[in-house]
């Protein structure tokens, strides 16, 4: 595993992150005497189909449809938007990456039971040839300059891409998992940094108000935690994780205004364990020896647990979905979703349409 920086909080899971702050509680919006869960809004709106998804796929798969599909695409050109004005190149990587990649990023060999196979049985031996679908598009953006030498002049690089995004992983059930909160395929914008090693961890607080200022325009509430020890990965020296709020279910851990967490981007800073297994290195002087760069990434944002968010926190009365000021130009000035009738009557349930 990496050596944390100095800076992480020492703990054992959790429990032991530390809050650094809150945004946007002090001016909330009024919200509905009851907040319905987006799972349930999503199928009164007809704009989410979870049984659908698990007929066509099995569970963890949802179509995403109508105005809902259309408020979709309308976040992820809003992310791609505000992190090109934040100087970031866009990048669409290929979705099956190879297993030299993968480790490339440490996530073989620790998390092969967590990602896709093409071709193969799951627990199938693979060499560095052998193809998966991309867990997160940092596999494939890292991985571009894999056993390269960047020029000092270069740094900092800073991609982004958008892409699907496919993961086994199957977690807990019930509540607190249910609807579009975990899922094996989402969208999302990852937001990938290669900069000169004295400039990382200055980057790393750069990195995280680029990945903030998503939300605060989208007037989201939300908190940054401060990750220990115990509950960062492998590969990473220092973390941060942003979770916007949703108020739509009541969890024991959140915040006093009811509701709950949602993790919606993690922050890291690397240092140069990826750069190592990658071989990802720079000069800083044409003449001098290569050296090796340091690699940072996040999310920006995970595009579902957004979607959760603005469908619980912009909800009104009626049951109808204030469209955010920021999208709408993204929809055609469209200012609200009022949803629409569903299609059939019998294709997944018992009985008639009501």
């Amino acid at each position: 595993p990496n050596v944390p920086h100095e800076s992480v909080p020492v703990g054992e899971d959790e429990s032991d992150n530390v809050e650094r702050y809150r945004e946007g509680f002090d001016d909330r919006r009024e919200l509905p005497d009851e907040v319905v869960p987006h799972y349930d809004l999503g199928e009164q709106l007809d704009i989410l189909d979870f049984e659908r998804g698990a007929k066509v796929s099995g569970g963890g798969f949802q179509f995403v449809k109508g105005e809902g599909a259309r408020l979709e695409y309308a976040l992820v050109q809003f992310m791609l938007d505000v992190h090109r004005e934040q100087d970031y190149v866009d990048v669409f990587p290929p979705l099956p990456v190879n297993s030299a990649s993968m480790r490339g990023t440490g996530q073989l060999p620790k998390f092969a039971a967590d990602a896709y196979r093409v071709g193969a049985r799951q627990d199938d031996d693979y060499d560095d040839d052998d193809l998966w679908l991309l867990p997160t598009a940092e596999v494939p953006v890292t991985n571009m300059y894999r056993d390269e030498i960047l020029l000092d002049d270069d740094l900092p690089v800073k991609h982004q891409a958008f892409s699907p995004n496919f993961r086994r992983e199957a977690g807990e059930h019930g509540t607190e998992t249910r609807g579009y909160v975990r899922v094996h395929q989402f969208n999302k914008v990852e937001l990938v940094n290669f900069v000169r090693p004295k400039d990382s961890h200055d980057r790393l607080e750069g990195l995280l108000s680029e990945a903030e200022a998503v939300l605060q325009r989208l007037e989201l509430p939300y908190r940054v935690l401060d990750m220990c020890t115990g509950d960062m990965g492998f590969s990473q020296a220092k973390k941060y994780d942003i979770e916007v709020w949703a108020p739509g279910d009541d969890m024991p851990d959140g915040p006093e205004a009811g509701g709950r967490w949602l993790e919606v981007s993690s922050v890291s800073n690397f240092e140069a364990f990826q750069a190592r297994r990658a071989g990802l290195r720079y000069r800083p002087e044409r003449h001098e020896s290569a050296e090796y760069l340091h690699t940072l990434n996040g999310s920006g944002l995970a595009v579902p647990r957004v979607m959760v968010a603005m469908l619980e926190y912009y909800q009104n009365e009626d049951g109808t979905v204030t469209v955010p000021e920021p999208l709408r130009p993204y929809m055609d000035g469209q200012e609200r979703i009022e949803g629409h009738d569903p299609v059939g009557e019998a294709a997944v349930g018992a009985g008639e349409r009501e």
